[in-house]
């Protein structure tokens, strides 16, 4: 399979000052939990979450503490040994596109930037095996940078192939409104058997 746009652009030195670089962030006191924030407003108090592409489970291990059952997931073998440090989750290697877990989640999120760095031409494959592994009532919660080659337009048409609509979008993970331009796309989607 080709590479990641992650591992195409990253050495392994580079996911390791990620790493660090969020390490130094935290202990400044900078507050990284404002995705944490939406998505554990978006579920019910302790949903089961899949935490897709997780990186350093920075998220994940946030929800966890916010009461929810956490999943991780991520290819970077880097990241997901420092994901293995936050010991109330559950991290698993593996990629995306060919994901089975054997069990479905109340929520799957997908933030930092995920999507735009999947294999170019993988990116509805991934969201396939995502929402394989939601329930029938699951909420689908996915942020990207809208300056990459992966569009949001692209995006939709993968979710919608996948059996995933848009119910809202925004353009911060603060909720602000979504508007043409916006620098990034926090989108929130649930099955399209789903009433609105």
């Amino acid at each position: 399979m080709a590479p990641t746009r992650w591992q195409s652009e990253n050495t392994e030195d580079q996911s390791r000052q990620y790493v660090r670089r969020f390490d130094r962030l935290e202990a400044s006191g900078v507050d990284l939990h404002g995705e944490a924030r939406m998505v554990d407003a978006v579920v019910a108090p302790g949903s089961s979450i899949l935490d897709a592409g997780c990186g350093t489970a920075r998220l994940g291990a946030e929800l966890a503490r916010r009461g929810h059952t956490v999943t991780a997931v991520d290819l970077d073998p880097v990241f997901v040994e420092a994901a293995r440090a936050h010991t109330a989750i559950t991290v698993h290697q593996a990629d995306l596109t060919a994901l089975e877990l054997g069990e479905t989640f109340d929520c799957v999120v997908a933030a930092g930037n995920v999507m735009v760095f999947m294999t170019p031409g993988t990116e509805r494959a991934a969201l396939e095996r995502i929402a394989a592994h939601m329930n029938p009532t699951a909420v689908f919660v996915a942020g990207f940078a809208t300056d990459r080659q992966y569009t949001v337009e692209q995006f939709d048409d993968d979710l919608a192939a996948a059996g995933l609509r848009v119910e809202q979008r925004f353009a911060t993970w603060d909720l602000r409104t979504w508007h043409d331009g916006a620098d990034w796309a926090v989108t929130v989607a649930r099955p399209s058997g789903l009433l609105a």
